[in-house]
């Protein structure tokens, strides 16, 4: 049996969010996967504007160092609070920007999706996330939900490539 197509690709998943955006990359391995990074992107205080700047430097800078071959983002969903709805639609579309200007292959996914792909349940808890994150990846420590949330779109969208070759071949 060969590799899946998944060995060699690179994959940025990103959880926007105004204040912290989380990102996570992980590579295809024979079968499996391989952490490669994760964490924050922290903007500082000052105004939206200012905030947004930071969120697209950010992405530009992660792509730059990991050179990701496709990314995987949240889709937009309702919020309770409209204004809270703006600013991460605002901070997904830096996110976005970012990878359309690396011509970088995206990917969305809904919140539901995700966790039903890594977890089992679209209803899990973000620790549950975090759980089963750190166990795919055979991680040491535990990474911040934000982070977590980002290596499970990865994570997501690496076992979506996978089901689509899979029905591919079936067919």
């Amino acid at each position: 049996m060969s590799a899946p197509a998944t060995t060699g690709l690179r994959i940025l998943g990103i959880d926007p969010g105004s204040r912290l955006t989380g990102y996570g990359v992980i590579e295809g391995v024979g079968q499996g996967l391989r952490y490669l990074g994760s964490g924050c992107i922290r903007t500082h205080t000052g105004d939206a504007f200012s905030r947004l700047g930071e969120i697209y430097a950010g992405v530009m800078a992660l792509i730059a160092e990991f050179q990701p071959h496709a990314m995987s983002i949240e889709q937009v969903f309702m919020a309770r609070n409209p204004s809270s709805a703006l600013k991460l639609g605002q901070a997904r579309g830096v996110a976005l920007a970012a990878a359309v200007a690396n011509s970088l292959p995206i990917s969305e996914y809904a919140p539901r999706a995700v966790k039903l792909a890594v977890t089992g349940t679209g209803g899990a808890s973000k620790a549950q996330v975090q759980h089963m994150v750190t166990r795919l990846l055979h991680l040491q420590q535990v990474p911040s939900s934000d982070a977590a949330d980002a290596l499970a779109l990865a994570i997501c969208h690496s076992h979506a490539i996978v089901a689509g070759q899979r029905l591919g071949k079936s067919s």
